[in-house]
């Protein structure tokens, strides 16, 4: 008895392939989603203990284990840490080119991690140090050797730094796939906010722990600890990669602003439509760059609709055509959208300028004041910044669950705020903190003199450390409102291609910021003169710190009035977005949706 199965049975190679596709969307979604959230955070929050017990103390490695001046040494930190905050941009580039985020993270924890064993031999080694000096007067300074190991050892963190931070917030959020459940639309708390409170947990944890080790036990263990720390986060982040949704790199995103740019600029003569559903428009083309929706036409900018004219002489069949001299209406709006988003992102570069180097300074105030908690038990200068992170933790808290269904009240907007008007509060506050911090300042140098201790460098100031305080819960505020709101703008009204370069962007500002910091810096220390100089190299009693925050307040001040006028005249980008009902079932009834509440619907065929 024949039991082969009828004709009928047989699958077609075509239901095959069908079914081998299925099985793959299916697979593919089943991918990502809140499980893979331990492993991508738990690489992060080792990350950040890592980078936050390696880098909160190092003032104090620079100018007290290789007896480096004030200057110099916030300088050096302050360079590299400009260094740091623009390799992102490279790093993002190769993640959204060919790389993708998940081996770019990879690659780039493994030179972090050389970068933390080589400056954990040179504490370790006496032959990679100068001398003690523990009166820090006619100290002798590290070698040129010495230094050349502590610039490598940094620069390879900045390097590893480049491909971990404009990835692993934006390889998190693609894990949910839809914009809704990354913004907070329809989720009680915002991803960022997660974000932010996952990193301050791990700073909190690094800036007790770690710094205590390094002030109480010694620097081998104390730069020991961040560099185990980091073999456990890429060890974790490893793990999960079965568990993982790699979303396909794009193609350079550069190389797509640079063809809209030369196409705009080859038909510069031609004239575009006065309706703008006759420009081109291409669905496949564009299809691997706008997996939540497709970017709509927008009127700012009109010029460069010229790169999505079709010309007579142009056809339209060939798949795709030449992208340097006809684009779709997509890619032109991905232009539109980063020439929208630079003015906001450029006022973050000012705050940073401002910003840059007071972590040091605070911490040399520290040294000279009374930081007893006990007979027994001092506190750490650098462990100071836990007060800004407690604030900056329970703030967010706060934020979310008194701020925001207040705020909602008032302006009717999901989020209480709009991203902007976050960023704007943000910037006020901190503000307010450099004020404070001068006051502190100048209450500080009235105690010493008091007591005639101007002229000692070395001697404890009797006055409370924790007059500090109020200054780091200001800027632990600031953080609510700043540098959460600026992460998630760049985030959101980026194209969806261009994340991770969006998120460099938030770096860059960083590094921009800390550059012209150093310049700042450099120039207030060579044109104060050497008597009453505002940043001395070794007394700060002599110096003129409340000085130089009063100036960078002024900088600030002149910043938020730039920062409102680019607010107010800021477009939200408009897109047509697909919700996972819609892919599903294969028809687009998208929205186009603006921040602002703007919501029109279009209605179209997949």
């Amino acid at each position: 008895m024949d039991n082969k199965p009828a004709p009928m049975d047989l699958p077609t190679p075509n239901k095959l392939v069908e079914e081998e596709d299925d099985d793959s969307m299916l697979n593919h979604k089943k991918l990502g989603g809140i499980k893979t959230m331990p492993f991508i955070l738990a690489n992060e929050i080792c990350d950040r203990f890592a980078s936050s017990g390696f880098h909160s103390n190092m003032i104090t490695y620079l100018t007290q284990e290789l007896n480096m001046p004030l200057v110099q040494a916030s300088n050096t930190l302050t360079n590299f840490g400009g260094t740091a905050s623009f390799t992102p941009l490279i790093g993002a580039l190769i993640a959204d080119s060919f790389a993708g985020r998940f081996w770019t993270i990879t690659v780039g924890s493994i030179i972090y991690e050389l970068g933390l064993v080589s400056i954990t031999l040179s504490a370790v080694l006496p032959s990679l140090r100068p001398p003690p000096c523990p009166t820090q007067q006619n100290c002798q300074e590290a070698s040129t050797f010495q230094l050349w190991i502590l610039y490598i050892s940094l620069l390879l963190t900045s390097l590893g730094t480049g491909g971990i931070r404009p990835c692993v917030v934006t390889f998190a959020a693609d894990q949910f796939g839809s914009d809704k459940m990354i913004t907070g639309r329809s989720k009680k708390w915002n991803f960022f906010n997660w974000y932010y409170f996952s990193m301050g947990l791990a700073t909190l944890t690094a800036l007790t722990v770690v710094v205590y080790v390094q002030e109480n036990v010694g620097w081998g263990w104390g730069l020991g600890i961040p560099t185990i720390a980091m073999i456990v986060s890429i060890i974790a982040f490893v793990i999960g990669s079965p568990l993982y949704k790699k979303i396909e790199p794009g193609g350079s995103p550069l190389i797509r602003l640079a063809q809209v740019i030369v196409a705009a600029f080859k038909k510069r003569k031609e004239t575009a439509p006065e309706n703008p559903k006759l420009l081109y428009q291409n669905k496949e083309l564009d299809a691997a760059i706008s997996l939540h929706g497709r970017l709509v036409h927008t009127d700012q900018y009109k010029w460069l609709d010229k790169a999505a004219v079709v010309t007579e002489s142009e056809s339209v069949s060939s798949n795709p055509p030449n992208l340097w001299r006809l684009v779709t209406v997509h890619r032109v709006e991905e232009l539109k959208t980063i020439i929208r988003m630079l003015p906001i992102w450029a006022a973050g570069i000012l705050l940073v300028t401002s910003s840059s180097h007071l972590h040091s300074f605070v911490i040399q105030q520290a040294r000279t004041m009374d930081r007893h908690l006990s007979k027994s038990f001092e506190i750490p200068p650098a462990s100071l910044s836990i007060f800004g992170i407690l604030t900056t933790l329970s703030g967010l808290v706060l934020y979310e669950r008194l701020f925001v269904p207040l705020a909602r009240r008032f302006t009717g907007h999901p989020s209480g705020v709009t991203c902007l008007q976050r960023m704007g509060i943000g910037f006020v506050i901190n503000i307010v903190a450099t004020i404070v911090s001068s006051f502190i300042e100048i209450k500080r140098k009235s105690v010493a003199a008091h007591h005639n201790l101007l002229d000692d460098p070395k001697a404890i100031v009797p006055i409370s450390v924790f007059w500090l305080v109020p200054q780091f819960c200001l800027h632990g505020i600031a953080e609510v409102f700043m540098s959460v709101g600026h992460l998630e703008f760049l985030y959101d009204q980026s194209p969806e291609s261009m994340r991770s370069t969006a998120a460099a962007l938030y770096w860059t500002a960083i590094s921009m910021g800390n550059y012209i910091g150093t310049l700042l810096v450099s120039l207030v220390h060579k044109y104060t003169g050497e008597n009453s100089n505002w940043l001395p190299d070794r007394n700060l009693n002599r110096g003129k710190l409340e000085y130089y925050y009063w100036l960078v307040s002024g900088i600030q001040v002149l910043n938020l009035i730039y920062y409102i006028i680019c607010a107010y005249l800021y477009t939200y980008k408009p897109l047509e977005e697909v919700t996972e009902e819609e892919e599903e079932d294969g028809e687009f009834n998208g929205k186009k949706i603006s921040e602002k509440g703007v919501e029109l619907t279009v209605n179209e065929t997949a």
